[in-house]
């Protein structure tokens, strides 16, 4: 029972030495880029199988960007489907041409625009 004890004091102190011997670690600068999305607008209106441009405002993007690789989803609601509308892009390109998926009309769909960060678009419309 004494020997545990010795054991686990002398654990507690090793533990407690080492804890505070650690250095801070600088972490290199990271970039986020979110370019606003442009199109659509809340005033748009997307027919079912329609080739409709996403737009995003590219002007205020970092020199250097950690992800520079673009992926667009459309979500439904508050929920990002598993649609996927385009990908590998570059996000740099500020538009990209997609074909709208046959679904069921609605008026709260949005674009996810994924890349360095992610940012969504307003609810929009889509009819047939």
């Amino acid at each position: 029972m004494q020997f545990t004890t010795i054991v686990t004091n002398l654990f507690a102190i090793f533990a407690v030495a080492f804890i505070s011997s650690a250095k801070p670690v600088r972490l290199a600068a990271r970039d986020v880029f979110v370019p606003p999305i442009t199109s659509p607008t809340s005033a748009s209106v997307w027919p079912v199988g329609s080739v409709q441009t996403v737009t995003w405002d590219t002007s205020s993007a970092p020199v250097q960007i950690t992800n520079p690789i673009g992926h667009i989803s459309l979500g439904k609601g508050e929920l990002i489907t598993n649609i996927t509308l385009a990908s590998c892009f570059n996000i740099l390109q500020g538009k990209i041409d997609i074909t709208v998926p046959d679904v069921t009309p609605d008026t709260d769909y949005f674009i996810v625009l994924f890349g360095d960060s992610g940012n969504f678009s307003p609810d929009f419309k889509i009819n047939n």
